[in-house]
């Protein structure tokens, strides 16, 4: 793959469109926004437009997948997040005790707010672990949980504590991924279908990042030493150079390849470095 043509990779359908509006309107109804976060991608993986609806809430930040993050850039991160209206927290999904964590901060936050009865709405980028964080809070499989983006397409409201409801919403992106970096990242973690990508340019991508970042020396192999170790082979010994891309999303998605932060948190208030 010739990295001078780059694909550029986009996803806005008009479900998210009119997602977008329903939690605009939700949000009078809202006491904390809830917003997560894939771990790897902490930049990315937020929704700008979020700031601008949420206004003064109170938001607790989920950091998700934290099991395939570096630990010490997920506590930079969390540093960085965590300011007077919002709090940080990291958790993995599928361990209630770390579900517990967030459990925890939601009811602190909820706390907060008055009246008997309190609403905390579900935000996140497709894929981002939502209902996964849900499940978990809720202690039983009651959000529909899958490995691609767009699993969930309509709101749900559940009961997550005595005092408190929860409004799951569907995963949306913003309408244009800004920069190349961050389009092959929210690819690389599943963000985005994978029927609106190429495979191989991502895969190329993110391997031409990680060359950069570890000055060559890392043990992960690049996709063509992929394929030939998996035997990804055609008829007459081509290599599937395209399934095998695939293949290497799923592994580098299921930690074969190590914890992995595809993004620096900002330091001293300086930009953050992809």
């Amino acid at each position: 793959m010739n990295a001078d043509f780059e694909q550029v990779i986009q996803w806005y359908p008009g479900h998210m469109v009119s997602a977008m509006r329903k939690i605009d309107e939700y949000m009078k109804l809202i006491d904390v926004v809830i917003e997560v976060i894939d771990a790897r991608v902490p930049r990315s993986g937020a929704n700008p437009m979020l700031d601008a609806i949420a206004g003064k809430k109170p938001r607790l930040i989920i950091l998700s997948r934290e099991d395939l993050a570096e630990p010490a850039a997920t506590i930079k991160w969390m540093t960085h997040l965590n300011t007077t209206n919002r709090r940080a927290v990291a958790v993995n999904g599928k361990e209630q005790t770390s579900v517990g964590k967030a459990n925890f901060h939601l009811g602190q936050l909820a706390a907060q707010s008055k009246g008997a009865n309190q609403r905390a709405i579900v935000v996140g980028l497709p894929n981002s672990g939502k209902s996964s964080i849900i499940n978990g809070l809720l202690r039983r499989a009651a959000a529909k949980t899958e490995d691609k983006a767009g699993v969930t397409r309509s709101t749900q409201w559940f009961r997550v504590q005595p005092n408190l409801e929860l409004m799951d919403t569907p995963g949306i992106l913003v309408p244009k991924i800004d920069t190349p970096e961050a389009q092959w990242m929210l690819a690389m973690t599943n963000a985005i279908p994978r029927e609106r990508y190429d495979p191989e340019d991502v895969v190329y991508r993110f391997y031409k990042w990680l060359k950069e970042k570890t000055e060559g020396r890392t043990r992960v192999p690049d996709l063509q030493t992929f394929a030939n170790a998996r035997g990804f082979l055609r008829r007459g010994n081509t290599i599937d150079m395209h399934n095998a891309a695939q293949s290497y999303i799923k592994d580098f998605n299921d930690g074969k390849f190590g914890r992995m932060t595809l993004e620096t948190a900002p330091d001293d208030g300086k930009a953050a470095k992809s």
